[in-house]
């Protein structure tokens, strides 16, 4: 088998179009025929050692994900993802761990913050992607602490999504309220639940 018989297997196994170094060295090809392929077309150079089919529907949200797998989608973007917000984000909003240091984030479409390595992981949990590919994104009750949290949020996108939230029979106020003790805004999301209850 060539090849190029080889990278075609592995982009016809590949749902979403992507491919890794990881995956081309793993098959015994040597990294650099991903340049020759990336040179005439065949895929894209998306980051260090990910490529994309050039035919491929590109999933943005799915590519941050495995370019930053350290990476939680969250606030605004949160909203969005989990359907309490219809504004599609214009900017990407991720949460890491403090400490992480990626540079190339810098050039990216992303929205950067920061959690302590202890609050990190809390509320975290995978869905799909609106194209169906596997991503972290934190959960409602987690993305409603985080966007009440500082100052120079969207008043707007706040008032909505806690009036929905507080609609919502599915709603679970007991880990609202525990992680709002956790994440210090428990004063803020008690006086929105007191208004909206």
């Amino acid at each position: 088998m060539t090849y190029m018989e080889k990278i075609k297997n592995i982009l016809d196994a590949s749902d979403s179009g992507v491919i890794t170094a990881k995956q081309v060295a793993a098959a015994g090809i040597h990294p650099e025929i991903l340049a020759k392929l990336t040179k005439i077309g065949l895929i894209t150079r998306f980051g260090r050692g990910l490529y994309i089919k050039s035919d491929a529907w590109e999933d943005d949200f799915y590519l941050l994900q495995l370019k930053y797998g350290r990476g939680i989608y969250s606030h605004d973007t949160a909203l969005y993802l989990l359907g309490y917000s219809d504004r599609a984000p214009a900017r990407y909003t991720m949460t890491f761990p403090q400490g992480y240091n990626a540079p190339s984030l810098k050039r990216e479409n992303v929205s950067v913050r920061r959690a302590v390595s202890s609050l990190y992981p809390l509320g975290a949990f995978e869905i799909n992607s609106p194209s169906g590919n596997p991503i972290y994104v934190y959960d409602l009750e987690r993305t409603l602490c985080d966007i009440v949290r500082g100052s120079g949020g969207d008043i707007q996108l706040v008032n909505a999504a806690m009036r929905r939230y507080a609609s919502d029979k599915n709603r679970d106020i007991h880990k609202l309220m525990r992680y709002a003790d956790e994440l210090h805004v428990k004063t803020k999301i008690a006086r929105y639940m007191e208004v909206l209850l």
